[in-house]
């Protein structure tokens, strides 16, 4: 990046379709918000983010409602990123060259929020393991017959690029969030939410497509978006002024604040489906962590009112629980802080589009982060109880990625997806979501005919929770008989 980005590029508040339409940006009449404090709450009330309250954060179908969805994290970072943006707009607005003219005290926080509810909202049912279950029946079924009998073979077909291919071996629910906003969740047009340019530089948190992808690079290490929306990243960048690879810099604390709560609240979480306890943490971070000073304060502290509440007679259940909860509130307390002061002081490589690390790797709580990190993989993730759970979502999402491409392709015409079937494919077809269907089946949709089946099944199962997708499979496994 040779030029400095400018703040009042990143905090566009133009949106795409008032560009389409040539309107100049004009606030709406009779209309208080500014247009990002509008995005939050046009995220807030979309169906998208209702469906998130069903949807795994770590622990799948889980039955105690007081475990953590995919709605709560969202609503934990977008907590996080609002708060973060408040201390970076009212205390270093001048240090980091906010204007006026943008009105950082009320977007810089607003904005925040808004990607931070945001953010995982193209993630598939049952947790990450979603993700590996589509790439995985991609791999399986992108295989040759010679090899793999039972394979689909799904790129035999003409006009696949590479590219193509790989946004479906490599499936990311990131861009499935972007072409959610910005394609499938239709009002009464092609704009998706017709979020603002900002909303949409920031949300992409790898500003790359499939085929660009680098392991070695923070900002390149997955991708945010496929070929059906390579056209829409283009034109954000342009209009503001960021490029691929480049990172809109509120990006890197949204990123701080979805680290910061799953490092903490998973652990949290697993302590009350007693995984784990109080003193099995404690020992941990005080042996991983070393000397790090911060870790120590954060143990130490967390010891005593361990302490005191073990005198007030409570249970052993009672105990572990209310420390837990306080070890929290001050972890994440002193990383939050750790991450606003990463983000002043490396300020100018941000801005100059060159800073390609996460915030807390480069603060004062790197080691506490990365210690609460190992800990969660070790003690949390690889649990048998959670394994078990995550095997059989991905045994589900398989049965319905089989049931789904049967349906999908067994029909009279290759080259019209809306053409007749055969009672079965026809009532599996007609289960996919209409909003997903009108938008596969649309003339305007120039990719590939290959391209556009795959999509509409990744799409179909990207939007599930995990109750209906459970439930759906069911369904459907009845009518197969």
């Amino acid at each position: 990046m040779s030029a400095r980005l400018d703040w009042l590029d990143l905090l566009n508040s133009q949106r795409r379709k008032g560009k389409a339409a040539g309107r100049a940006h004009e606030p709406r009449l009779g209309e208080d918000r500014t247009e990002h404090e509008r995005d939050h709450d046009r995220i807030l009330f979309s169906t998208p983010v209702r469906r998130l309250q069903d949807k795994t954060q770590v622990f799948p179908l889980e039955r105690n409602d007081s475990v953590r969805t995919r709605l709560t994290h969202s609503h934990e970072v977008a907590n996080m990123a609002r708060s973060m943006g408040t201390t970076l707009a009212f205390v270093h607005g001048e240090a980091l060259g906010f204007p006026a003219a943008a009105e950082p005290l009320r977007n810089v926080p607003a904005l925040l929020e808004a990607i931070g509810l945001a953010h995982d909202l193209g993630n598939p049912p049952f947790g990450h393991q979603g993700e590996t279950a589509i790439q995985t029946w991609m791999r399986r079924h992108s295989a040759p017959h010679s090899t793999d009998t039972g394979s689909f073979e799904i790129f035999d077909a003409p006009g696949l690029t590479e590219a193509m291919r790989r946004d479906f071996l490599k499936f990311e629910g990131n861009a499935q969030a972007f072409r959610l906003l910005t394609r499938l969740q239709i009002l009464n047009d092609d704009f998706g939410l017709n979020m603002t340019y900002a909303f949409l530089a920031a949300l992409m948190k790898y500003p790359v497509p499939s085929d660009a992808v680098d392991e070695s690079s923070q900002a390149r290490k997955k991708f945010n978006f496929f070929q059906s929306e390579a056209d829409i990243a283009s034109e954000v960048w342009a209009e503001t002024g960021l490029q691929q690879g480049v990172r809109h810099p509120l990006t890197f604390v949204m990123e701080a604040c979805d680290d910061i709560a799953y490092s903490v609240v998973d652990i949290e979480d697993a302590a009350k489906k007693n995984l784990i306890n109080f003193n099995v943490l404690m020992a941990w971070l005080r042996h991983d962590a070393g000397d790090d000073v911060l870790t120590r304060e954060v143990c130490e502290r967390a010891e005593r009112y361990h302490a005191d509440f073990r005198r007030e007679g409570l249970s052993p259940g009672e105990l572990d629980d209310i420390s837990m909860q306080m070890f929290r509130v001050d972890a994440i307390g002193k990383m939050v802080k750790a991450a606003v002061g990463a983000f002043v002081a490396n300020r100018d490589a941000i801005m100059a589009g060159t800073f390609d690390r996460e915030l807390m790797a480069a603060s004062k709580a790197v080691a506490l982060w990365t210690s609460l990190k190992r800990f969660a993989k070790f003690h949390v993730y690889r649990h048998r109880r959670v394994l078990v759970v995550e095997l059989d979502g991905h045994r589900v999402i398989h049965e319905l990625m089989d049931m789904f491409w049967k349906a999908v392709i067994e029909r009279s015409k290759p080259d019209d997806l809306r053409s007749d079937r055969e009672a079965l494919p026809a009532y599996v077809y007609s289960r996919i979501s209409e909003n997903y269907r009108r938008v596969a089946e649309a003339p305007a949709n120039r990719m590939p005919m290959r391209y556009r089946e795959l999509q509409l099944i990744t799409d179909m199962v990207s939007g599930m929770t995990d109750t209906f997708a459970v439930s759906l499979r069911d369904d459907l496994r009845r009518h197969h008989g």
